[in-house]
């Protein structure tokens, strides 16, 4: 059996080998080249070194948007991850309907993030009108929150489910036992539940963190970057740099971000998975 599986591995991991390096591994390749270039199309590009890193790390607009998705990724992380925990532990009581309440709350993250953001501009822009306060085209505070309320209201029930699983994972005899030393439910919820929730807690964090800090659709929907970038995250401002400006030079720095961007999120998340991970360790 074991000389059969070595014999036909090559078949079953080859097209999923190929597969992953035509789609990810030699365009990531040719896109860290790039960054390197001035170009129009792959075929013109014409290398210019480090001018273009230079010219994004003295971009305001880029430094803005870092400041303001650094600013969106810490509350919506903190907020998506703290009510989806909430949540989970309500739905793991003694609560009615508590499967009519997960799949109420899960649906939300079945609709396309375009379609969301579409929805909430309509829904905030009323609620702004009828407060008599600018749009969110003039309004830079509301497109923020705008921003939080609309990834909130998508990634709860998604993090609620795995925090469920989490919950559910907790032996029932130590909670039993806590409860006959006389510990309080607020004392079962800090030495037992959360240290054995850190494995859900870890994904939870890793997902909520990669998925605001690369967020586009939705921004792109609900605020466009307006008033004036005001609300422009990263994603969308290298997409504006690469395809809303003409010329060689922008193509270039929209690449040489694109490739900042990359890292830094890379290294958040192995910072934020290391951190997690080690929390597991010592329970």
């Amino acid at each position: 059996m074991e000389k059969a599986l070595k014999r036909y591995a090559p078949f079953f991991v080859g097209p999923v080998l190929a597969a992953f390096a035509i789609g990810f591994i030699i365009p990531f390749i040719q896109g860290l080249y790039l960054s390197f270039c001035r170009f129009t199309t792959i075929d013109n590009a014409q290398w210019a070194g480090l001018s273009n890193f230079i010219h994004v790390f003295s971009d305001r607009s880029f430094g803005s948007s870092f400041r303001f998705t650094v600013m969106f990724t810490v509350v919506s992380v903190v907020l998506i991850n703290v009510l989806g925990f909430a949540l989970a532990l309500a739905l793991t009581g003694k609560l009615r309907g508590t499967n009519i309440f997960r799949t109420v709350f899960f649906m939300p993250n079945l609709i396309g993030g375009i379609v969301l953001g579409y929805i909430w501009q309509i829904l905030i822009n009323g609620v702004l009108s009828i407060a008599g306060k600018p749009l969110l085209a003039l309004n830079a505070p509301a497109g923020y929150w705008g921003l939080i309320i609309l990834m909130c209201w998508q990634q709860i029930g998604y993090m609620m489910i795995i925090y469920i699983a989490g919950l559910q994972n907790v032996p029932d005899d130590l909670l039993e036992a806590a409860q006959i030393d006389g510990a309080s439910s607020w004392k079962s919820l800090w030495r037992i539940k959360l240290p054995m929730v850190m494995p859900s807690i870890t994904i939870c964090v890793f997902l909520t963190l990669t998925n605001s800090f690369k967020l586009f659709d939705q921004n792109l929907a609900l605020t466009a970057g307006e008033p004036a970038h005001a609300t422009e995250m990263l994603a969308l401002n290298i997409y504006n740099t690469f395809y809303a400006r003409a010329g060689m030079q922008w193509k270039g720095f929209g690449q040489a971000e694109a490739v900042i961007f990359c890292i830094v999120v890379i290294a958040i998340s192995l910072i934020q998975l290391q951190a997690t991970r080690s929390k597991e360790v010592q329970q």
